[in-house]
């Protein structure tokens, strides 16, 4: 049956909507994850919850990966090319799983004000944002899926911006053991923008291609 409904999708000129759908379904766990940090660093879930939830959190993440890898091995249409759609699981899932760093180092660290990562992770979940708007765009509106990955893009640099000013804040104070585990809680958060911008590039240059 799956075989048949790929050859009429085929036939009609449509996308593999399998594949769409993996990569929302990870871009899903993505944000949840990024809403669970929020929450954390607000205080409406506790560290040790917060943990333990993304544990599940990820699980999903990975399962949606292993959907599309799969469902790439035998898709007649794919709505860019294999090569570019692997990129971008592959990024998506780097996302998440920085995100499970920062929330279990949040969690081992116990750095007391988190609070001020708040604009960090507004612009991840905006970066999430852009990168659902492209992927649902892949096979209703083409055209507009390079401006949705521009959009990731600079969400990617914003927090690659912020990144070096509050590395700049905690060096022009006193390095103390809790200055340096503020510093590797933001760096995790640079390394979640990096991500971004690269799925945002696999977007972009698997809708040039087409």
């Amino acid at each position: 049956m799956k075989r048949l409904r790929r050859i009429r999708d085929l036939m009609t000129g449509r996308m593999d909507s399998a594949l769409t759908e993996a990569l929302l379904g990870q871009l899903e766990a993505t944000k949840e994850g990024a809403w669970l940090a929020m929450a954390m660093i607000g205080g409406e879930v506790g560290r040790t919850g917060a943990h333990e939830q993304m544990r599940a959190i990820e699980h999903l993440g990975d399962e949606e990966r292993r959907r599309l890898v799969e469902e790439l091995r035998t898709a007649l249409v794919t709505p860019i090319d294999r090569e570019d759609l692997f990129r971008l699981s592959r990024s998506i899932d780097d996302v998440l799983d920085s995100l499970r760093d920062f929330v279990r180092e949040s969690h081992l660290y116990r750095v007391p004000d988190q609070i001020r990562f708040t604009p960090l992770l507004d612009q991840v979940i905006t970066g999430i944002d852009a990168l659902e708007n492209a992927v649902r765009d892949f096979a209703s509106r083409p055209s507009a899926v390079v401006h949705d990955a521009l959009e990731a893009k600079k969400t990617g640099g914003a927090i690659r911006r912020m990144y070096q000013y509050e590395i700049s804040r905690i060096f022009s104070g006193e390095l103390t053991a809790d200055a340096m585990k503020e510093r590797e809680l933001v760096r995790r958060l640079e390394i979640v923008g990096m991500a971004i911008g690269e799925a945002a590039d696999a977007i972009a240059d698997g809708a040039m291609k087409r």
